[in-house]
């Protein structure tokens, strides 16, 4: 059985509403883009997904694992989505797409400027069409600048933030990040900054220019690490996680896994010790306050760590938590999947999609007046929704379809 056999079904459970009436135009592909217009979708804005006949968005072919012949890397970020397929590098395919630029509230694509202008679809073009469009551009380097028209991955953005620099062990090489984090950092700004944009439209009547990059949403995630070396001159480099701020904020060995511990505070420092049976460290006036702490961090930490092998994870978890001091495990995929208070917060599901097996899915981790999010729509088959998408919204005729069919645009 696989493991999303286990999750609470939720097909047609209903998004949030709050942007219900909204309707947004989504030409992108891969992650960034398509997860900052599932955060909107999920929102209730009303998502239409256009993609390349034939082929649509890159991610279909990411593969394996795929789920009865869908990839799914492209249905963990496409849910409540219509799927229209449209050549709109054709005349009749740009007019299309115009007439569905001039219904909308919002577009999102991850072209570079070169090829928005090529297309006719950036900005300017747009805003000729529908003067207060929201027009959301997510790029890897950003619209203007030397490296504009350069291609972009995660892995480069990643690398030319400087989390990688500090992410791994002194003495390993360099490490991504163990998601697309700059991915989806640039898919929050982007649907972020897009419902900011909606709503100055609503009380000015402009629409907005938005440009999102990749490099700028990792770069912005490093601003704990950059202030403090801007500031200081003090250049940081990989140690394991084990170099932060706080004295003692990292992972222990236990006597069979290892476990978080952060002690944040003067407070809960003294908690730990008491909760160890060492109160007399607790008085300690050499380790009175988190910069004496950092100064013996080194001697600290083993001493905690001969504590730590003591006893087992899940003894330790227990204690800690009736002295309310910051800890935790460290999950693999199936623990995070199968942890009851995340299921019970509504972060895992599952949705009926006309597939083999259910499509597993990952909520947006927040609630709105009570409620998680839910799904309306799974994700979809390529081109599933084109001609319901033609009809009801360019009240096109079957046989006009019929013909863009036959030529080829959709």
């Amino acid at each position: 059985m696989l493991p999303v056999h286990a999750l609470p079904d939720r097909s047609k459970s209903g998004t949030f509403g709050l942007l219900a009436g909204i309707r947004v135009l989504d030409l992108t592909s891969s992650v960034a883009g398509p997860y900052a217009t599932m955060m909107l979708a999920d929102l209730g804005a009303e998502v239409i997904k256009v993609e390349r006949p034939g082929s649509g968005d890159d991610s279909r072919q990411w593969g394996p694992p795929f789920l009865d012949g869908q990839s799914l890397w492209f249905l963990s970020v496409n849910r409540n989505k219509s799927s229209l397929t449209l050549r709109y590098d054709t005349p009749k395919g740009r007019d299309i797409l115009y007439g569905l630029v001039a219904k909308s509230d919002a577009v999102v694509l991850n072209l570079v400027t070169k090829v928005q202008k090529k297309l006719s679809v950036d900005y300017e073009s747009l805003k000729r069409v529908k003067p207060d469009i929201v027009f959301a551009a997510i790029t890897g380097f950003g619209l203007e600048g030397a490296r504009a028209d350069l291609p972009c991955y995660d892995l480069i953005a990643e690398g030319y933030s400087g989390v990688m620099d500090l992410t791994g062990e002194p003495d390993n090489p360099p490490q991504k990040v163990g998601t697309p984090a700059a991915d989806m950092l640039a898919g929050m700004d982007a649907a972020f900054a897009t419902v900011a944009a909606l709503l100055d439209r609503q009380r000015t009547g402009r629409g907005h220019l938005l440009d999102i990059s990749l490099v700028g949403s990792m770069t912005r995630f490093m601003t704990p690490r950059l202030v403090p070396y801007l500031g200081s001159g003090e250049l940081m480099r990989r140690s394991g996680g084990r170099d932060s701020v706080i004295a003692i904020y990292q992972t222990f060995e236990t006597a069979d896994k290892p476990i978080t511990l952060g002690l944040g505070n003067d407070a809960i420092w003294n908690r730990f010790w008491q909760a160890v049976g060492q109160p007399d460290v607790a008085k300690d006036e050499r380790f009175s306050t988190n910069a004496k702490r950092r100064d013996a961090r080194i001697p600290i930490v083993e001493d905690i760590q001969k504590i730590m092998r003591t006893r087992g994870r899940d003894a330790w978890l227990r204690l800690f938590q009736e002295n309310r001091i910051p800890a935790g495990p460290i999950n693999r995929a199936d623990d995070v999947t199968s942890d009851g208070e995340f299921l019970a917060r509504g972060l895992f599901y599952a949705v009926e999609a006309g597939l083999a097996a259910p499509v597993p899915q990952v909520g947006t981790g927040f609630h709105v007046d009570g409620e998680a999010g839910g799904c309306r729509l799974p994700p979809p088959r390529l081109g599933q929704h084109t001609e319901d998408i033609l009809r009801g919204v360019l009240a096109m005729e079957n046989e006009e379809i019929a013909r863009l069919c036959e030529e080829g645009v959709i």
